[in-house]
């Protein structure tokens, strides 16, 4: 099974390589990639238009059996709480505008629902299954209510929405993995304007997720 594993953020990726201390790093079009004998590793970059270029370019050029994200994301807080690994099996791009027409049929048309059928457990790490919400922006906390409300929400990033999209439109099936490194509530972000936490908090959850990575392909093995 041939798996290519996408991830996002630069701070995600530094912690990758710390992490595998990789021999040799190639450049892409797109940005850094390196091999090992489980997966091919690719820098996707930040934000929705990284994400679905990256995720194509490695769908035509590596044709992955499997295409797995890595990552982070921020948690809504009093539901869902930190450093809990989300086990994506929706995503919904929230930050679409349609004021022309019909505003749901738009974030409709970008929802991804993941059939994760194939996954067969046991898995080898506790997960949190459920739906994860994409937007090119961090969490506003003037939006908390009306992504609770609307969407059942619990926790959003950056590009998995765009990543599951891709995969579905190309056939691939797709693992998308976050864990939340800091939670947002009405009174502010742990966050913002403490990048430290974040990159502190994105080094344990890259390393459980890398460390655990061989388990998930065995799961995925067993279909």
């Amino acid at each position: 099974m041939k798996a290519v594993v996408l991830i996002s953020a630069n701070a995600e990726w530094r912690a990758v390589k710390e992490i595998v201390s990789p021999a040799q790093v190639f450049e892409s079009p797109y940005g850094e990639y390196f091999d090992l004998e489980t997966a091919t590793f690719f820098h996707g970059g930040w934000g929705k238009i990284s994400a679905a270029a990256t995720a194509q370019y490695v769908i035509d050029h590596w044709k992955p059996d499997l295409l797995v994200n890595l990552g982070t994301c921020g948690g809504f807080a009093g539901r869902i709480p930190r450093g809990t690994i989300l086990l994506v099996e929706r995503t919904i791009v929230y930050d679409i505008v349609e004021q022309m027409s019909d505003a749901d049929e738009a974030i409709a048309y970008y929802s991804t629902g993941l059939d994760l059928t194939w996954l067969k457990p046991p898995y080898p790490l506790p997960v949190q299954p459920g739906l994860l919400i994409s937007a090119d922006r961090d969490i506003v906390v003037e939006d908390i209510p009306r992504l609770i409300e609307k969407y059942a929400a619990v926790a959003a990033d950056w590009e998995s929405g765009a990543i599951a999209w891709t995969s579905q439109r190309n056939g691939v099936r797709c693992l998308i993995l976050r864990g939340v490194t800091d939670l947002v509530s009405p009174a502010g972000g742990e966050a913002y304007g403490n990048i430290a936490l974040f990159h502190e908090n994105t080094k344990k959850v890259m390393k459980s997720l890398v460390d655990n990575l061989p388990g998930w392909l065995e799961c995925a093995r067993r279909s």
